[in-house]
């Protein structure tokens, strides 16, 4: 690939951001609902959080993650979330916008100046492409039949994209690379693989499935096999590329993630056909794991889908067959299960059909019934655990107690174990539910003690930790460092409502270090006046003047700062934000006179009013003045 002819022009740039609206890519890629106050929140990307954190205020065009500091304009998240360097974040943003960059120092030559990623995602779109078209030629009758077979007809295939790799050595090869695509890249996506004489195709002769990341770009693909010549195994998998990274990509998110949302549900499934089944069957919230087990990077993109709390509102349900392997796959599941804050299901057809095998037995509707018939995950897992005891004697319940004591023990809610106690005697028979939770107790005991549950492998207990919480930001005590914020947030965001008084204020003002360096930033910008009504272009001009890194060997971040401020919401109503600056700007003011009157009157103490009559009567006089002033403050500042 052919090295850059120059950096991309200023305007393009510029027009980028201007045609990408950041709530729009952000909710590509996690679930955000209304904050007030013109914001949106949802659960951040970046770190591990229970309670949405994650900031994007549109207006201003920025983001900010109270719970991990991260923040930016779309250029920087999408920087960060798919790991891009600037010009190629900036590249991707311009392929979604439809905006075609020019290069200076060299101008723009179409093809060259492009990023290794977005090289590797446009052969990725072709590849799809040529498989697609190659599925109505003669020599795929075998995929054809597959999909027939399966209860798919033509127009299902072209809605998921299936479609078939010809059973040549080098067919794709050839069609790419006249395309202007170059072995290297074709080797380093996972399209190819190093043959004697030059790139040799990945698959041949099988049906394919193009795998799309959550923004709908394919990214690789995964092939069934469908000749008896062929003696690869029977799915294949594109490998780890650049782009492709299987423990964080789910099959069919790209179509589901809206219905996910939406519906706060999420189904998975075992392959791509049971996705296809799902979805043409009424269940739109069906996605898949491609080649690996579910895992927790699975776990983090479903929990920024449903926008996974403590409410309890969405369910994640796990589809498995009803076999032996399928119910281990579903206790392997349970490990998981308090990964997630919201609640988890387990569907299982006891017949041991899967959702594609099952819609074509049963029809539409059997699909359906079978996820609504879910059962909470801890249930399963604990009745998968009691079926391997003979219940019919007295060691075999007793044994069974003791193998399912642990998974109950493992709740973390109080009340839902309890309640677990409870089912669990009544399964068992005891009739003595005080004998059931002296044992579970037993269990919870040697676990606080830093023991572990007998039957629980160590990895199990890990994976049922809950996750380490990143440093949140802690909000301030002191009511005058809270003033300190507000005004800040409003020289930020609405600085003509403050004005000169703000300005005059001086950096003595305020009392955190890290106020006192915005205030200075906001001054050497040219101060609130030159903010005019705020908006995206005051905040860049904050961000430019920040420049990179930290500040003055202070260790502050102040272009994380000025973020954090242009996002966080002001505590007033946006009607009366005018008078709310106003009464701010009266109660920082009331509070560095009441400072100076502490001041004034600590040194009319130390003085003796008959020997230094003169300097005691000029200081009483300062007070009194200073009173008067804070007075008449303080009635200003009532709307604070």
């Amino acid at each position: 690939m052919a090295g850059r002819s120059g950096r991309i022009s200023d305007e393009d740039i510029a027009l980028v951001r201007e045609r990408s609206p950041i709530a729009d890519v952000v909710g590509e890629h996690i679930q955000l609902r209304n904050a007030g106050g013109g914001n949106l929140k949802g659960l951040c990307p970046f770190h591990e959080e229970k309670s949405p954190s994650f900031n994007v205020t549109p207006a201003r065009g920025y983001y900010y993650c109270f719970g991990c500091a991260e923040g930016g304009d779309v250029i920087t998240f999408v920087r960060k979330i798919e790991n891009l360097t600037f010009a190629e974040a900036v590249e991707r943003l311009a392929q979604r916008a439809g905006v075609q960059l020019r290069y200076e120092q060299g101008g723009y030559v179409p093809g060259r100046e492009q990023g290794e990623r977005l090289r590797l995602i446009e052969a990725h779109r072709a590849a799809a492409e040529f498989y697609a078209e190659r599925l109505s030629a003669p020599d795929a009758a075998p995929g054809r039949r597959f999909l027939s077979e399966r209860g798919f007809e033509r127009a299902d295939a072209e809605h998921f994209g299936v479609g078939y790799a010809p059973d040549e050595w080098e067919a794709l090869a050839r069609h790419l690379m006249a395309r202007g695509f170059t072995a290297q890249e074709l080797i380093k996506g996972g399209l190819a693989r190093e043959g004697r004489r030059g790139p040799v195709d990945r698959f041949r002769g099988r049906l394919v499935w193009p795998i799309r990341d959550i923004t709908g770009d394919v990214i690789g693909f995964g092939a069934r096999k469908l000749l008896d010549s062929d003696d690869g195994p029977k799915y294949l998998n594109t490998p780890e590329s650049p782009i492709y990274h299987k423990s964080s990509v789910l099959y069919g998110v790209d179509l589901a993630k809206r219905e996910i949302a939406k519906r706060s549900q999420a189904v998975i499934v075992e392959g791509y056909t049971d996705v296809m089944a799902c979805h043409l069957a009424g269940v739109p919230t069906a996605v898949a794991t491609c080649g690996t087990s579910f895992g927790e990077e699975h776990i983090k993109v479903l929990r920024r889908l449903l926008l996974d709390q403590a409410e309890f509102r969405s369910e994640v349900i796990f589809t498995f067959d009803g076999d032996s392997a399928g119910q281990k796959a579903a206790l392997r599941a349970f490990q998981d299960e308090q990964k997630f804050v919201t609640q988890t299901f387990v569907a299982v057809q006891p017949e041991g059909l899967d959702p594609c095998d099952l819609r074509v037995k049963q029809g539409d509707a059997a699909v359906r019934d079978l996820i609504a018939s879910r059962e909470p995950l801890f249930a399963f897992a604990i009745r998968s655990t009691l079926s391997r005891y003979d219940l019919n004697t007295n060691e075999g319940r007793l044994a069974a107690l003791d193998a399912a004591a642990p998974i109950v023990a493992s709740i973390k809610d109080p009340g839902l174990r309890k309640t677990y106690v409870v089912d669990l005697d009544r399964w068992l028979g005891f009739i003595d539910e005080g004998f059931v939770i002296q044992r579970v107790q037993q269990v919870v005991g040697r676990t606080q003690d830093g023991g572990h549950a007998p039957g629980r492998r160590q990895q199990g207990r890990a994976a049922a930790a809950p996750p380490r919480p990143a440093p949140a930001r802690q909000e301030p005590i002191d009511p005058a460092v809270r003033l300190e914020a507000e005004a800040l947030k409003l020289a930020v965001q609405r600085p003509a409502l403050l004005g000169p008084e703000f300005d005059a204020l001086g950096a003595a003002t305020f009392t955190l270090p890290e106020h006192v360096a915005l205030y200075e930033l906001v001054m050497a910008a040219g101060g609130t006046a030159a903010g005019g009504p705020g908006g995206r272009e005051w905040v860049d001009r904050l961000l430019e003047q920040a420049g990179e890194g930290t500040q003055g060997g202070t260790g502050l971040d102040l272009k994380s700062l000025v973020t954090r401020f242009a996002v966080e919401a002001v505590r007033a109503d946006v009607n009366v934000e005018e008078r709310y600056g106003a009464a701010v700007l009266a109660k920082i003011q009331e509070i560095a006179v009441g400072r100076a009157v502490a001041q004034v009157k600590s040194r009319l103490q130390r003085l003796n009013p008959v020997e230094e009559q003169q300097e005691y009567n000029r200081l009483f006089g300062e007070l009194v003045a200073l009173e008067q002033q804070r007075r008449v403050l303080r009635e200003r500042a009532s709307g604070a």
